[in-house]
């Protein structure tokens, strides 16, 4: 491998910045943030560059080969086999390069740079009707330059076969620098071509020969399973087509040519698809009936296990989806059909019924037919590899053997058979995926933080190789060799085929600068583990309970790189989608965590001012703690690091005034109002503020009330029959009591109105301040004062209703790791509800009623994040169907940037308002003046209002405006 003196490297990086327009960057946290991916590697580069186009990759491979330093390109950083790691140079061309260039409809082809993500590409086609064809899991946030790099596939590959069969040119740069195009070239080309300089002109000498003299051995040791994409694509250039390297660059994992452009066939868009999801109390008779389900002509067969399954139930963002099981089935297949009309592929499902019958295959069969009830499937589907990953402690699911593929007819006796040499180690093994190709990806769980488990990682992936091969089948199937395969590939593919990959790797490569030790030249699988025999972590007083994850720690190592916080829907992570900056990841703060703890960063990292930078912009949405199939939860992890970091510096003056925000409301509003809110609207203490707090004075401060709620709750004229009634206590928050009181009222006018007493409390905060701004000790007396108030009520069996999904947050979730150990904050947290969840459950009972008129026709609605993340917006949707015929259109809005005191300081201001400009605040003004918007979240209406000047209602007020007149 190629390396490059200390006293080199500084040339190089000033010569890369003079001759690029491109960013580059040589500090420890840009090395630590790419020295991972989504395997079991970590490899720390010597830097990373953000080429800004295909120039820029030029000059940077022509460097790398002058001063030679290894080079990698990447994209989302989702390999799971280790190939996007490497020593030398990074290049992220997810940043910049990410232009759908051109697309020919008629001729069914797109031109992407390397870092689009297929998502995006196929939302640009679908209006066309078209889409690009192979569709791994990952797609919402791979690059096409990945999917390219590995050869992917994905659920439909027995329909769309590779990605190598929809490659059609790539332009790239070889490893001297020198830029090219490849495709399809004929046999008379070929001498003018070979008469070129340089690599290229090599390139086309050579390859033929090295082609013809190893023909026997590509024939002979190509595995004949059609789902392969290990070693290099040889076996694409041999017959009758035309020579086109370009299938040869694609799989080639970057070891090659680097690329800066591909050209794509793509495939009409299945007009219409309907789906079976089959039941099995086993795992066994799932497997053994899918060559007996592939006759009746589906488009894909997927499986999820018991273990996936399970792990689904417990992430609430994924568990609400499930929706498609008939109890709970030990193993499911996901079969699809697609046909012209909706009654042909409905027929299809019907005669798939039918054939079960017959065979009596599975124990039922449930019907997925509307779009939405098939997202919600594959939805399901997709994160089974994060779910897996989930599972608590050092023991993980490993990818190592994921990837093998054999022949669907052997893929229960081959399943069968691995899992008891799996079981003869003692190892348990989990399992999801490609059933109709032959691929279940099968994932031993392993502590390789122990050497001996190591020892039996590269034992059980021997055993598979040999397993496969004896099949006939294909040791890497989508996910490609990397440095979890290609150590075998000698053995797998035999001396005379690897000698033929390693001759091709010398014509493209001679100086082995591109992607060193991938697929050729390997180092052992169990070298750059990220957790190995020698990994350790620095000691912490954890000030929050991690119990449930083994230890803080832990909690941060249950990031395992899948990136699915990279993704560009949903709600997760929104400072990333604003920036696209890795380190404002979820995936990316957690790597800089566990760096400093573990020492691959100074350990007095862990509470310095940079690693502060890198979760300043952590908005605390708590998505990552539905959306992530893994369950990190960044929300509780910034807290505990906020705490340890205000431990080592002083907490800011503004930090306190926001964290103790209630007891400041209490003595601002009431009589005082007026004048606080005039010093509030005063331009120079505005000016001040900014200066003195870095409160920006372009925000307007919500107004303190004259009389805030808990005032006109006590002068109010309770119903007569109050006594006789049922009691609701509302959880009247800080901000509709001091600030908003009109929603709380509404609230209370509503619930008497549907016949309920209304009682508060009487507690003073949450909590939820202060645990934002990670001061524990506060946080934890204000939860123990709010438990100590609620709990009587809870247990006369009163329901808790709370108005700000943030508060209501706090008591379901964060009041577990305040009051560890304390068994009455599982009960108030039971008792706990939004307004719109008791409205919804209320519904239910034919007894209840509400005297609502009409109400707003056209109703928007943005659902808060902590409201998505552990409840969901649907008993918001049905709370707000129980006005007459208003018609409920929920944005998909993501975060709205506000997050409580975020979006008023400064430093945060335009990212603030360019995370509600992604979506939100451009469907607001969209909508017409008719339309009513609706946000549960203070922090939510207030950013639409300042955004927009368009007034957003809580659901209260929006019921309370319909009630009939006397209501």
């Amino acid at each position: 491998m190629p390396t490059t003196p200390s006293e080199l490297l500084a040339d190089f990086w000033a010569e890369l910045e003079r001759r690029t327009e491109g960013a580059v960057r040589t500090d420890p946290y840009s090395r630590v943030l790419y020295s991972t991916d989504a395997s079991i590697y970590r490899v720390m580069p010597q830097g990373v560059f953000f080429p800004r186009h295909a120039d820029d990759v030029q000059a940077a491979v022509e460097l790398a080969a002058r001063y030679r330093l290894p080079l990698t390109m990447r994209g989302a950083g989702t390999s799971l086999a280790g190939q996007a790691v490497n020593s030398g140079l990074i290049l992220d061309a997810s940043r910049h390069m990410n232009q759908i260039l051109e697309v020919n409809a008629q001729e069914k082809w797109a031109r992407v740079q390397p870092g689009v993500v297929l998502d995006d590409l196929n939302a640009r086609l679908k209006p066309l009707g078209l889409q690009y064809g192979p569709d791994p899991a990952s797609g919402n946030r791979a690059t096409l330059g990945g999917i390219v790099s590995n050869n992917s596939t994905g659920a439909h590959s027995i329909v769309y076969g590779m990605t190598a069969d929809h490659v059609l040119r790539a332009s790239v740069v070889l490893s001297d620098g020198t830029a090219t195009a490849f495709g399809p070239v004929e046999a008379s080309r070929l001498p003018r071509l070979a008469e070129r300089k340089g690599r290229e002109g090599e390139i086309y000498r050579r390859l033929p020969t090295i082609l013809s003299r190893n023909e026997a051995a590509i024939r002979a040791g190509t595995p004949r399973h059609w789902r392969r994409c290990g070693g290099y694509n040889l076996d694409r250039l041999i017959g009758d087509d035309p020579l086109n390297p370009a299938k040869l660059v694609c799989g080639a994992e970057g070891t090659l040519a680097a690329l800066t452009d591909i050209t794509l066939r793509l495939v009409e868009r299945p007009k219409h698809t309907a789906l079976g999801i089959i039941h099995f109390d086993a795992m066994r008779p799932a497997l053994e009936a899918v060559p007996h389900l592939l006759e009746t002509g589906p488009s894909a067969i997927e499986l999820m296990d018991n273990l996936g399954l399970t792990l689904c139930r417990k992430v609430p963002e994924y568990a609400r989806l499930l929706t498609f099981l008939d109890g709970e089935p030990d193993t499911i297949l996901i079969i699809e059909f697609t046909g012209d009309t909706e009654a042909e592929a409905r027929g299809k499902l019907d005669a798939l019924f039918a054939f079960l019958r017959q065979h009596r295959i599975g124990v039922t069969c449930v019907r997925a037919e509307s779009p939405e009830a098939q997202a919600r499937v594959w939805k399901v589907r997709k994160v089974g590899l994060g779910l897996l990953m989930s599972i608590k402690g050092d023991h993980k699911p490993i990818p190592f053997i994921e990837d093998c593929a054999v022949p669907v007819e052997h893929l229960a006796e081959y399943i069968h058979r691995i899992e008891d040499f799996c079981r003869s180690l003692e190892v348990r093994v989990a399992y999801y995926a490609h059933a109709s190709a032959g691929c279940l990806h099968v994932r031993p769980l392993l502590n390789l933080k122990e050497a001996e488990q190591a020892g039996k990682m590269k034992a059980i992936a021997r055993a598979a190789a040999d397993l496969v091969a004896e099949y006939g089948g294909a040791f890497s199937s989508e996910h490609g060799d990397g440095r979890a395969r290609s150590w075998l590939n000698e053995h797998f593919y035999g001396p005379d085929l690897y000698n033929a990959f390693r001759q091709v790797k010398t014509l493209f490569d001679p100086d082995d600068i591109l992607n060193p030790g991938i697929i050729v030249n390997a180092g052992p699988m169990d070298e750059n583990l990220r957790y190995g025999a020698a990994y350790r972590v620095i000691p912490l007083k954890e000030h929050l309970d991690f119990s449930a994850d083994m230890g803080f720690h832990r909690a941060v190592e249950m990031c395992n790189g899948a990136g699915v916080c990279r993704k560009g829907n949903d709600t997760m992570c929104p400072s990333f989608m604003v920036t696209r900056e890795e380190e404002h990841s979820t995936r990316g703060r957690a790597n800089l965590l566990r760096a400093a703890f573990s020492g691959a960063l100074p350990p007095e990292e862990f509470t310095s001012p940079r690693m502060f930078e890198a979760f300043d912009l952590c908005v605390e949405c708590k998505a990552c703690k539905a959306e992530c199939p893994s369950s990190v939860d960044m929300t509780k992890i910034k807290t505990e690091f906020l705490a340890h970091y205000y431990e080592a510096h002083p907490v800011p003056l503004r930090a306190r005034l926001f964290a103790h925000i209630a007891a400041l409301s209490r003595l601002a509003s009431g009589p005082l109002a007026p004048l606080a809110n005039w010093t509030l609207r005063n331009g120079l203490i505005r000016w001040g503020l900014e200066r003195g707090l870095g409160i920006d004075r372009r925000r307007e401060l919500p107004p303190f009330a004259r009389q805030p709620f808990t005032a006109w709750f006590k002068r109010r004229t309770p119903p007569a029959d109050a006594a006789e009634r049922k009691t609701v206590v509302l959880f009247n928050d800080t901000f509709n009591t001091y600030n908003h009181p009109q929603v709380a009222i509404a609230a209370v006018e509503v619930l008497e109105a549907a016949g309920f007493r209304v009682v508060l409390p009487g507690h003073r905060c949450c909590g939820r301040p202060m645990i934002s701004k990670g001061l524990v000790n506060a946080a934890r007396a204000a939860a123990a004062q709010t438990v100590a108030r609620l709990i009587p009520f809870v247990r006369q069996g009163f329901p808790i209703v709370g108005l700000e999904p943030s508060c209501i947050s706090a008591l379901r979730d964060d009041y577990f790791a305040l009051l560890p150990g304390d068994s009455r904050v599982a009960e108030v947290a039971a008792a706990t509800l939004s307004f719109e969840e008791f409205i919804a459950a209320q519904a239910d009972d034919p007894a209840f009623h509400l005297p609502l008129g009409d109400g707003p026709a056209r109703i928007l609605l943005h659902g808060h994040c902590h409201q998505k993340a552990l409840i969901g917006t649907e008993a918001a949707h049905k709370t707000l169907s129980l006005l007459p015929n208003a018609q409920v259109t929920e944005v998909d809005s993501g975060c709205c940037g506000m997050a409580g005191a975020f979006g008023y300081e400064a430093e945060h201001h335009d990212i603030s308002l360019a995370m509600a400009e992604r979506r939100l605040l451009p469907a607001v003004r969209r909508a017409d003046n008719g339309s009513v918007i609706v946000a549960a979240g203070t922090s939510c209406r207030q950013q639409i209002w300042h955004g927009t000047r368009r007034e957003a209602l809580h659901p209260a007020q929006v019921l309370r405006r319909a009630l009939k007149q006397g209501a």
